[in-house]
Formats: structure tokens, sequence, C-alpha cells
């Protein structure tokens, strides 16, 4: 993406996004905002007049909230680093973003609703590269929690024009179930191994790709209606089940970005799973690591939306 002004407008699972670049000394040696998010390519838009959901403003010279002014919260191991965050009284949060090494890579500061926001970053190229997309997540996922709008932490495979989702712990196998479908499951493709995003509109539960993948370079602008979530558990043998719509919620809710600390966030969050467990068929799939679990588990959920 090569661009010439400082503001950047993405459309991230139909929410507009912006990102304002306000380090304006030509002379310094430090990467542009654009330069630090190239996963975001495909989810650029040319229109920086259309209403943006959130605006984050990039700009190494804002400093921390008064500690007098602000009262901490809680710090947090996201596993793939610390992010302490503060409640500033007079409204909003202020978060220190740090990496694996504990070190801090960006200070960022929130209004109440995410609507506006603020960041430094900080450290060498890698560690503000760690920041910033890590800032852009975190505001994204509470700034759309109020529309139906919940980020999984999940593997996405489509087949037959439908999203799959797997969750499971990390390390549990849900990329491994994923790589199992796109091996041996036709017209399969992969839309996302970490972080899609599920959206309810007009009663109908789609889900996207998104910027962030993990540690699989998956960025793609994609959509689909959601036709599955199965939730992965080891086992010594293949077999699923369809859970309940009270164990579908127990499984769903822990695999989406919440602040727990925040009532409204988190009620919103809850609201959105319901409508999904609602809707959505939610499994368990206990298996081997293995093609038949993949067959095992496509005959179930696949065939249920046929």
């Amino acid at each position: 993406m090569t661009l010439e002004n400082k503001t950047y407008t993405f459309n991230v699972a139909d929410h507009i996004v912006r990102i304002v670049d306000n380090n304006t000394n030509a002379s310094d040696a430090k990467p542009s905002v654009v330069a630090l998010i190239p996963s975001f390519k495909n989810f650029y838009v040319d229109d920086n007049e259309c209403n943006a959901l959130f605006t984050l403003t990039v700009d190494d010279s804002i400093r921390p909230v008064p500690k007098d002014q602000r009262q901490r919260i809680r710090a947090f191991d996201t596993g793939n680093g610390e992010t302490i965050v503060d409640e500033i009284t007079t409204g909003g949060y202020q978060y220190i973003i740090k990496n694996t090494d504990g070190r801090d890579c960006c200070l960022l500061i929130c209004n109440g609703d995410f609507s506006v926001c603020r960041c430094a970053l900080n450290g060498n190229t890698g560690m503000r590269v760690f920041g910033l997309n890590n800032a852009i997540m975190l505001v994204f996922a509470f700034a759309t929690s109020h529309l139906d709008t919940v980020m999984l932490h999940a593997s996405l495979v489509r087949h037959d024009k439908r999203g799959y989702a797997f969750i499971a712990k990390s390390g549990t196998g849900k990329s491994t179930q994923v790589s199992m479908w796109l091996r041996h499951i036709p017209d399969c493709d992969l839309m996302n191994d970490d972080n899609p995003i599920v959206r309810v509109v007009d009663d109908k539960v789609f889900i996207y790709g998104s910027p962030w993948s993990g540690k699989t370079p998956c960025y793609r602008n994609t959509k689909a209606p959601l036709g599955a979530i199965t939730r992965i558990d080891r086992a010594k043998t293949n077999s699923i089940e369809k859970l309940a719509p009270v164990d579908a919620f127990a499984s769903l809710l822990p695999a989406c970005s919440a602040m727990k600390w925040d009532v409204g966030i988190m009620r919103s969050v809850c609201d959105t799973v319901t409508k999904i467990v609602e809707r959505i068929p939610i499994y368990t799939l206990h298996c081997l690591p293995d093609k038949q679990s993949a067959i095992v588990c496509h005959n179930a959920i696949a065939n249920n939306n046929s």
C-alpha cells in the first residue's frame, strides 16, 4: 500500500475504522504507520470522508495520564504478552501493551466508547509493529462490542460457501483440524487462522476474515454465512456432539474478546453470544489429529447445513 496522505481508512468486517499518523517529523527515521500494518492492505478503502466507528491517532508525543487521574484495574496476559489496564477517572481507559519480553511497545488511551483513541509507539520496528497491531485489535474488539460483533480466538475454514470456526485452548489442535479439512475435504479454503470476526446482521450470522491471523499470514477480506462453531477436545477416539444451548454458551464465551471488568461491554458480548447460540449449532469434537477426525466432523456439521 503506497499512500501519500497520513489518514488511512479500512473496512474490517463491514465496520469502518480510521488510523491517523500524527508523527510528522520528516527527519525521523521511524517507519510510517502504514508500513507497520501490512496485513491491513486488503482492507483499505479510498474514502477518508465516510463515517468511522473509531479513529486511532498515532502520536509518539502522547504521555501517560497522570497517576492521580487513573486507577489500576488489572494486568492480564494475552498469551502474547502482558497488557496493563487503568481506568481514567474522567472516563475511558489507558493501556500499556507489552511484548513477550516484557517491554513496553504501546501506550493506548481511549474514551469511554472507544470512538476516539490515541497511542504512542515505542522501541524498534518489531516492537512498534507489535504495539500498533495489538492496539488496533483491542480497540476494534471493544468498539464493536455493542454492534452484535465479537472477535473469536478461532481458526476458520470455508467449505461450500459457509464458514466453519474451530475454537480451543492454544495448542489443543484447532489449526490442526483446519489443516485436515484443507487436506482431505474438497472445496475448502482458509479464511483466517486466529482472529476471525462474527457478526449478527438482520437476524443472520456471518463470519469474516480479519487483519489479525496469529502466526499464519492469512489476512483475507472475506465473508461467509457461519455454518457452525466447533470446540476441539483431544481424545483417544473421534466423536462429535451437538451442545445444548447452555453448554454452547459456556463453550463459546471464553473464545470471545471481552473486558470482564467493563459491565457494558461484557453484557453486550454476552448478548451477542446468546444470539449466535440461538442461530448457529455449536459442537464439541473429541478427536485425534488425523484424517478421520475431519471426516467425522465434516459429516456432522456440514450435513447439518445441507
